[in-house]
């Protein structure tokens, strides 16, 4: 099976910063996102959570739920805790056809702050690695006897966010912990994406293909700016418009088989980043980077 090509609503609206794209409708960002070529789109915080209610609407659009963010906090909260906050959101995936959840630790998370620099962001609690990490691993054992796979969004803002504790958290956790490989956020937190996924290869179940502007990286580490306002400042965009090599990361997820979805998701401000123009650029861009690495 070949990898299919799915979008983040992010390119219309964006859920930390709610003001952008505010007055766009989901059926934008449905209808557009099937213009540009997406088979299957991500959750935000304009979709119904219901499968009764969002299923029709996807299904007259011709797409797939891909999956949806998931904010835990198992640093906080039992297994057992988790399981019961998690309940609607698994479900919603589960009877969508969606096959793995976006799960990131928000505990202490400082991305939503944009009054906050984002290199003030918390540092994982060295001794608890263990413990979280077999926490987060009966979580996710449960959540595949549900028939969804955890995928671990490292994210900048969170307690994982370097390459450091994306190595950390896969050595404390099983198998049924899987990696969401996202380019741009290893690249904004100083991290070679590539080298990353060359040592966690085998536990890679999602990704999103988030490109980096470097001169603005450069800039909104240089003025140690919140990471909404790097968003704002314009650090993301689409795959094969930034800094990130996409060839060698493409040809290494065809190596292991891979065969799930490459997500674009570019947080832009939609007033001056044109999110139909961007779209299909990330499309266009995106589907030829698998085609020549044979994903497609």
């Amino acid at each position: 099976m070949s990898v299919q090509l799915g979008i983040n609503p992010l390119t219309w609206t964006n859920d930390d910063l709610p003001s952008l794209g505010a007055e766009t409708s989901l059926e934008t960002c449905l209808s557009e996102g099937k213009e540009a070529g997406f088979a299957g789109f991500e959750l935000g915080n304009k979709f119904p959570r219901e499968a009764r209610l969002l299923g029709p609407i996807l299904q007259r659009h011709d797409l797939q739920l891909v999956s949806g963010w998931y904010s835990g906090r198992l640093l906080e909260r039992s297994v057992e805790e988790e399981i019961a906050a998690v309940q609607s959101h698994l479900t919603l995936l589960r009877e969508l056809g969606a096959k793995v959840l976006v799960f990131a630790e928000v505990s202490g998370c400082i991305h939503g702050e944009q009054q906050t620099p984002v290199h003030l962001r918390p540092r994982f609690p060295q001794a608890r690695w263990k413990e979280y990490g077999e926490k987060l691993t009966e979580f996710a054992r449960y959540t595949q006897q549900q028939g969804v796979q955890i995928a671990y969004h490292h994210h900048m803002g969170t307690v994982i966010e370097s390459a450091e504790d994306v190595d950390n958290l896969m050595i404390h956790t099983g198998d049924a912990v899987g990696l969401l490989l996202d380019t741009g956020h290893l690249t904004f937190a100083g991290a070679d994406p590539l080298a990353v996924a060359q040592r966690w290869a085998s536990r890679i179940n999602h990704v999103h293909c988030k490109d980096v502007r470097a001169d603005v990286l450069a800039d909104v580490k240089n003025r140690k700016t919140s990471f909404l306002d790097a968003v704002l400042s314009g650090v993301f965009t689409v795959p094969g418009d930034g800094c990130v090599d996409y060839p060698p990361i493409m040809r290494l997820l065809k190596a292991q088989d891979y065969h799930g979805w490459l997500v674009v998701e570019a947080e832009q401000d939609p007033a001056i980043a044109h999110p139909l123009t961007y779209a299909r650029l990330g499309y266009n861009n995106l589907s030829r980077l698998a085609r020549d690495a044979g994903l497609i």
